[in-house]
């Protein structure tokens, strides 16, 4: 198969050419622009944590005349008093925290704020940059610029040691840990800041801060057309590969990416929390964190019936697990709703499915647990084996069974899962993804020498025990069911379980197949053959073409709409799978 996988996908976003910039010189002309005739004008950046605001002053500087700069942070809460603020929230545990409810507001000192607003606006003339995590606090501005960047880019500078926390002092503190600080405290305050600013009217301009050196920007207007466009069309997120301890080969040969010292384990094409969306404004290309689209078009993006349930969150996450010619993944579970609801503050948990995309005639997967075995047993002998005694032979306890292409395992949350060696799964699940409790790990280390995080403690809370081998048979392993068929195709119900809100449909199809949101937005993977193209029946929008192995999201403003062989698959038997929220 001849695979042409797309590591960088555009949207083109029309009639905007002129509303775009590129390179401080070029902002800081069209800022300077927007201001000119003011005897006096500040310019606002608001920045969401882990923007180089210091890289921006000095690029800003550089073409604009500026009388004076203040950073927000000046009139922020000290470490410590930070500290003691979210200390409740991030708790000891290296992974997991809970999610926090502050505001913008809860991070500074009143006192300072209002002594910084007083500076300001003693300043009589010239050009005034006020900029930082905050920044609009501090002044109502003549112009606001939004900077941003995506949370993939922020982890890749907490793993450099480039920077740590927003006002923490933890540069080189470990990875998860920072993480654990952005997704439950920082990321979360972030979004809030960002969509009030929106919806009071207040941005003018966004900027994306993801390279060093190199800014885009366009306005506020441009930028929200931009999402509304994407909203109405197929579309693809940026994808991002990782290395992790058990990766394997097949994403390295199959979706042509560069050799890297550790073998590539996930690939995450299908996440709009963590992934990005590009836009093309003429010669120009932004990134985006996709997360806006969902924030910002929620009711075209998800429909309204997903969006009551949901909110503005994007409940469905297709990604890569590749074990080809690597080790097990670590045996796992996730918590139930009551469990994630209790303790971490979450609405809905982390069901999920295996999608066999490939696999070598060896290939196991391990689901549930064996007739008849002690679970208390088992507990205890994960827990002599994190100790250090003896590995845990999972074997004696866990059902194994040989896993196929195509095959589809069912997981919903309490269920003992894991992938073995030789797989090449697309995991398809609800979205809150690092909700995994790792039960054992085979005795690794990760790629930074540290032994892997292991939570027996939340494992054993939530370990479905009567979830045994005949039980996983009838209900997890291939329920595939024939809805439809005609002339050149076959629609396939596969999953997933009663007690999951996902809905899974998998179509075979020589000849064009028609597709309907019914309300809901669809996620989907070419999972056979080399190109398939989607089109809106109305012309509602131009062809989008996909390829093997791609994930694609359809919103679901598109309403009706079809998928067909492409030019290199006529003749062939195609199949995509299709996730959507169940009525």
């Amino acid at each position: 198969m001849s695979v042409k996988y797309n590591k960088e996908p555009v949207v083109v976003i029309p009639d905007c050419e002129q509303e775009a910039w590129q390179g401080y010189e070029q902002i800081g002309q069209e800022l300077a622009r927007r201001v000119a005739g003011r005897t006096k004008a500040v310019i606002v950046i608001e920045c969401y944590p882990g923007v180089r605001t210091e890289e921006v002053t000095r690029g800003l500087g550089a073409s604009l005349p500026l009388q004076a700069v203040f950073e927000a942070e000046e009139a922020a809460l000290s470490t410590q008093e930070l500290e003691q603020c979210v200390a409740p929230y991030l708790t000891e545990d290296r992974v997991f925290g809970r999610m926090a409810p502050f505001q913008i507001e809860d991070f500074y000192d009143p006192s300072l704020v209002r002594q910084l607003r007083e500076r300001i606006a003693d300043i009589e003339a010239g050009i005034v940059l006020v900029l930082g995590f905050g920044a609009s606090l501090m002044a109502e501005g003549d112009v606001l610029v939004y900077a941003d960047l995506a949370r993939w880019e922020i982890q890749l500078r907490y793993r450099s040691k480039e920077m740590g926390n927003w006002r923490a002092d933890n540069k080189d503190e470990d990875v998860l840990r920072k993480y654990k600080r952005g997704y439950f405290i920082e990321w979360r305050t972030a979004d809030r800041l960002k969509r009030r600013l929106a919806e009071e009217a207040r941005i003018d301009y966004y900027l994306d801060t993801n390279r060093r050196n190199d800014p885009r920007a366009v306005t506020w207007n441009a930028f929200m057309f931009g999402l509304s466009y994407t909203a109405q069309r197929p579309f693809r997120l940026v994808p991002y590969f990782d290395p992790g301890v058990w990766g394997g080969y097949w994403m390295q040969e199959k979706l042509g990416l560069p050799e890297r010292e550790h073998p590539y384990a996930w690939a995450f094409d299908g996440v709009p929390e963590e992934n990005s969306l590009y836009f093309q404004y003429g010669g120009i290309r932004l990134e985006s964190p996709a997360v806006n689209l969902v924030f910002f078009q929620p009711q075209a993006l998800l429909g309204e019936r997903v969006y009551a349930r949901f909110g503005a969150e994007f409940p469905i996450r297709f990604d890569f697990l590749d074990t080809m010619g690597g080790q097990n993944l670590s045996l796992q579970v996730h918590p139930t709703a009551e469990y994630m609801q209790r303790t971490f503050g979450l609405s809905y948990t982390q069901d999920e499915s295996y999608y066999m995309l490939d696999a070598m005639p060896d290939a196991k997967i391990y689901l549930g647990l064996r007739e008849g075995v002690d679970a208390d047993r088992m507990m205890a002998e994960l827990e002599e084996a994190q100790r250090g005694g003896a590995a845990f032979a999972a074997e004696d306890y866990i059902h194994i069974m040989p896993a196929k292409k195509h095959d589809h395992f069912l997981i919903p949350a309490g269920t003992i899962h894991c992938s073995g060696r030789n797989a090449m799964v697309l995991e398809i699940s609800a979205t809150p993804y690092i909700f995994t409790f790792k039960l054992w790990d085979w005795g690794r280390l990760g790629l930074d020498g540290k032994p892997r995080p292991v939570h027996l403690e939340h494992g054993k809370c939530n370990v479905a025990r009567d979830r045994t081998a005949n039980w996983v048979d009838e209900q997890l392993v291939n329920r595939i069911e024939r809805v439809a068929e005609g002339d050149g195709w076959v629609e396939e119900r596969t999953g997933l379980h009663e007690s999951q809100f996902i809905e899974t449909r998998r179509h075979w199809f020589s000849v064009p197949v028609e597709h309907h949101t019914e309300g809901s937005v669809h996620m989907l993977n070419l999972v056979e053959g080399d190109e398939a193209i989607v089109e809106s029946p109305s012309g509602a929008f131009e062809p989008f073409t996909v390829r093997y192995a791609e994930t694609f999201i359809i919103p679901a403003a598109v309403g009706v709409y079809t998928i067909r062989p492409g030019e290199p698959s006529r003749g062939k038997t195609l199949a995509t799978i299709r996730a959507s929220v169940r009525s």
